[in-house]
């Protein structure tokens, strides 16, 4: 269920199936090395089925994926191999803060910000791509999860791609990622110290999720959604840290914590939910726009080619 409920929620927002999956991983005593290996082994044939579908659903831009794609694996073998190397006491809690930050940074930008679209249709550059993949891919290994959290969110502030074709790209391109994260971990740990017994389950479940998240993104706002999922990896990622041998929190912190998560990600999901209605119409409208002047460029450059 975990693996299906993440890639619902990975396939229509784009991020999180890592981050979120991971944070269950490490509730339930699997090492920080062990968990990432598992989750990146899964998403080989998640973000496979994934990919294909929002092909299949017209959201892929293949030149967004070849070129942060690649320069991604490339981060993602390097932070495999780096936190192979660590030990469990110092990678637990430090995966929680990179786990923490995301969800806060998940949270922020889709409550507060939404989604910029105001450069919708202009092309991105190799320049900016290329750097974001390699952080990304890094943050991923490290963290267990990230490429979408820290992909996602970094295209759509560009605002100059659509929000389902951001989300299917940063997806597809996720494959790669997989490949080489998981070939960092089974260099750096060992076949030996994964569960493969977890790896099908969350396999499973993803595959089952994928082709519904890629219909998913077409109709469920990003903006209510980014907002929801920020608050789970916060309040989880909260607990592990609060509980470990660094802060030893009391109950009484706990439970006093608790409460003003749950406050303010209540707080949160209802000023999405306001500000996605009240703009809503708008946004339908500056994409609507964009599909157009991309369908255009596409038809004159084909145009060329063949008086070419």
């Amino acid at each position: 269920m975990s693996g299906l409920g993440a890639q619902l929620v990975d396939g229509s927002l784009g991020m999180a199936y890592g981050v979120t999956s991971t944070t269950l991983l490490l509730a339930i005593g699997t090492s920080p090395a062990a968990a990432s290996a598992t989750i990146h082994l899964a998403e080989i044939g998640t973000t496979l089925v994934s990919g294909i579908s929002h092909w299949r659903f017209g959201n892929v831009e293949w030149k967004v994926v070849a070129n942060v794609g690649l320069p991604g694996a490339v981060g993602a073998f390097a932070g495999a191999t780096f936190l192979s190397g660590l030990s469990t006491e110092t990678a637990a809690p430090l995966m929680s803060i990179i786990l923490l930050t995301l969800g806060l940074y998940i949270l922020i930008r889709f409550t507060v910000v939404g989604l910029p679209k105001g450069n919708l249709g202009k092309p991105l550059h190799k320049r900016f791509l290329a750097p974001l993949g390699i952080v990304a891919g890094f943050v991923d290994s490290t963290g267990g999860g990230g490429w979408g959290p820290v992909g996602t969110p970094a295209i759509l502030a560009s605002g100059r791609l659509e929000p389902r074709k951001t989300i299917g790209s940063i997806d597809t391109s996720e494959f790669l990622i997989a490949i080489a994260a998981s070939i960092g971990f089974i260099v750096g740990i060992g076949s030996k110290n994964i569960d493969f017994a977890w790896v099908a389950a969350l396999l499973i479940g993803g595959v089952i999720a994928a082709p519904i998240a890629a219909w998913l993104v077409r109709h469920i706002p990003p903006r209510v959604l980014g907002s929801g999922v920020g608050g789970i990896i916060i309040l989880t990622n909260t607990r592990t840290l609060l509980r470990s041998d660094w802060i030893g929190a009391s109950e009484r912190v706990l439970y006093i914590c608790y409460t003003v998560i749950y406050a303010v990600w209540a707080a949160a999901l209802a000023y999405s939910i306001l500000q996605y209605r009240a703009n809503r119409d708008e946004e339908r409208r500056i994409i609507a726009e964009a599909e157009a002047a991309t369908a255009n460029s596409a038809l004159e450059g084909e145009t060329a080619t063949t008086r070419l």
